[in-house]
């Protein structure tokens, strides 16, 4: 399905969520998937906006699955995060967010630390311990006029139990609460897309952004001048796809019969 396109495609954007795995559960052989991609010339950089687990971690759970991938490979919305705060407030500093620890930890490697009194951003995320005094200090320090920073608007993600709460379900909260909207750093902002097409070397036209999710995967791709696949192996039902515009480039029932493997 791939070969159709024009350009050739030289460069793959692959989402993880629901496109790679499902929870702990791999979607196919990841180890043959990889092989061939490798086999057929395509350089591949996994986009997440799962910023629950750091890049590290990230790997990690793709080595679970056979396969080993570079550290230039993974890129997730915490990663993005991180270089707007280096845009903004490039000495690093007092931030205050809202997120998991693999988060904060990534924000403390760069500089940046939890300090509510001093705060000078406040980063809203995914955070599964997350507590109504979390979202209350968030919510005041957005209303003094603090810059307000979302990792990414996906409202849910895909598990082998169902649909999860994702980091847009507790972004909503603060959103509503603060009255103020995020600068979201995931898709569907072309930030995420710019940085992969930096480290694969590939231009806009030459580079497939495949994912499951139309309102980030496809739209982000979209918005950064990305070619576009959908696969219907995660959160995407056919009527959603039937009522969304622009369709994507191309639409399979998963990775492997995108790629023509």
């Amino acid at each position: 399905m791939i070969q159709k396109l024009f350009p050739a495609i030289q460069g793959l954007i692959l989402d993880m969520d629901g496109v790679l795995y499902q929870g702990n559960e791999p979607l196919g052989n990841l180890p043959d998937l990889f092989a061939a991609i490798k086999e057929h010339g395509l350089r591949v950089i996994m986009a997440t906006n799962n910023a629950i687990r750091n890049s590290d971690e990230h790997r990690e759970k793709m080595r679970s699955f056979g396969v080993d991938l570079e550290p230039w490979q993974v890129i997730n919305s915490m990663q993005v995060v991180v270089e707007l705060l280096k845009h903004r407030f490039p000495d690093g500093g007092p931030i205050f967010s809202v997120a998991s620890p693999s988060t904060m930890k990534a924000f403390e490697e760069a500089g940046y630390y939890n300090d509510e009194k001093n705060a000078q951003a406040v980063i809203v995320g995914l955070d599964r311990h997350v507590t109504y005094e979390k979202i209350e200090i968030a919510t005041l320090l957005i209303r003094s006029g603090l810059l307000y920073i979302g990792t990414n608007p996906d409202a849910s993600f895909p598990t082998p139990k169902g649909q999860l709460p994702g980091a847009g379900s507790i972004i909503a909260a603060v959103t509503t609460a603060s009255g103020v909207e995020p600068l979201f750093a995931g898709k569907p902002e072309p930030a995420m897309y710019e940085i992969c097409m930096e480290r694969l070397g590939t231009t806009p036209e030459t580079t497939l952004a495949i994912g499951d999710r139309l309102d980030t995967d496809i739209l982000g791709g979209n918005r950064a001048g990305c070619r576009t696949g959908l696969v219907m192996s995660g959160v995407t039902s056919p009527d959603d796809l039937a009522h969304w515009e622009p369709k994507p480039d191309l639409v399979a029932d998963d990775l492997w019969k995108m790629l023509g493997l």
